[in-house]
């Protein structure tokens, strides 16, 4: 039985009628860029994320960009992140004419190693941006409180995490700043690109306003170079319909993951995602590690699955320090032990809430037949 990592066919059968009369209604309007229906999403997710202001961006990427040019990051600042993460966080921090560094993770979570921040601070920080990796927040309130200590901005990359809490509070709302994508194969996606800035403060939220129309207020009249970075109505309008059903989405993809624990509990060769007790998870994967130490081999697992055409991704396969692109600024293999050692082993398998029981025995067949469990 074929498996895919992910059926958006399956989720959109269900909500076909809802999204339809939702685009045609932008179709219709003619209102193209920008008007009530993106403001209508913007304040609904606001809501949602436990902040009081929010800006709809282009992706996620233009809303990591946007936030660190409204925080005036720039040439000669430095700014803090994970390596193991996708290439958009460290992308944009050197778009911006920073300089990225990149630290290890703590290997259970594959978050952002807080005590490997505070080591590599100095004069030139300006800020930190923890990436909420897979779903499940990073450990935040050390990160704070070296922020707070040292005057620096939090950018929380909030990406893989909308609906996601640490200790009671939402994903986004705890940094200077969130941001969101609305990527399609996210837990909350659109048919297209598309993102959001989320803020408590109402400064920033001005400046981020500004900055996604190249910088002009009023219109014509430029005191900064922005971007375009403009949250088109059409993906407003189906992110707003998908979000009445994400807690729900959530809990199925929790329910999965439950099941996928237990299938593989006892199975030394595979080790299922830690979850820390105080975090509220939402598997926007669901990564398992291929444990090489216990005799297992992922590429195995791999050819496996893809031979009975069942879904599995590798997020990520190089860590960021060690992208050929980011060769001018010294890193090399083993600065990052714990990422370098995940970026091996790691394995996504399907995850998304329309798994059928029959899809989730083949998929935890596959992959105990595969390594011998």
């Amino acid at each position: 039985m074929p498996v895919p990592l992910l059926d958006l066919v399956a989720q959109y059968q269900k909500i076909r009628a809802e999204v339809r009369a939702a685009i045609d209604g932008v179709l219709d309007s003619q209102v193209c860029i920008g008007g009530p229906r993106v403001a209508e999403c913007e304040k609904t997710i606001a809501a949602y994320a436990d902040c009081k202001f929010a800006i709809g961006a282009s992706s996620g990427t233009d809303a990591i960009l946007n936030a660190l040019m409204s925080l005036g990051i720039g040439r000669g600042d430095e700014v803090i992140t994970t390596t193991f993460t996708f290439f958009a966080t460290a992308g944009c921090i050197v778009r911006t004419g920073a300089r990225p560094v990149f630290v290890d993770i703590d290997p259970k979570t594959y978050n952002i190693d807080p005590q490997q921040v505070a080591r590599r601070i100095t004069k030139n920080t300006k800020a930190i941006i923890p990436v909420h990796l897979f779903g499940q927040v990073a450990d935040m309130d050390p990160i704070l409180e070296i922020a707070r200590d040292r005057k620096l901005a939090v950018v929380e990359d909030a990406a893989q995490a909308i609906g996601a809490t640490y200790k009671g509070r939402k994903a986004g709302s705890m940094g200077t700043v969130g941001c969101f994508s609305f990527f399609p194969s996210k837990n909350l996606g659109g048919v297209g690109d598309g993102g959001m800035i989320v803020t408590n403060d109402a400064a920033l939220a001005e400046m981020c306003t500004i900055m996604r129309n190249h910088g002009s207020k009023p219109k014509y009249y430029h005191k900064y170079v922005g971007g375009n970075f403009r949250l088109d109505p059409i993906q407003a309008v189906v992110i707003s319909v998908k979000l009445k059903y994400l807690e729900k989405w959530h809990e199925a993809r929790r329910a999965n993951a439950a099941y996928y624990d237990k299938k593989f509990a006892g199975c030394e060769k595979i080790a299922t995602p830690f979850v820390e007790p105080h975090n509220g998870m939402i598997y926007n994967q669901y990564v398992i590690r291929i444990r090489a130490d216990k005799g297992a081999s992922r590429g195995q697992v791999e050819a496996h699955l893809n031979q009975k055409k069942i879904g599995n991704a590798i997020y990520y396969p190089v860590p960021l320090h060690l992208q050929q692109c980011f060769a001018s600024l010294g890193y090399k293999e083993g600065d990052c032990p714990h990422s370098e050692l995940a970026a091996k082993e790691v394995l996504a398998i399907p995850i998304y809430p329309e798994l059928t029981q029959a899809q989730k025995d083949e998929v935890t067949s596959a992959v105990l037949e595969a390594v011998g469990g």
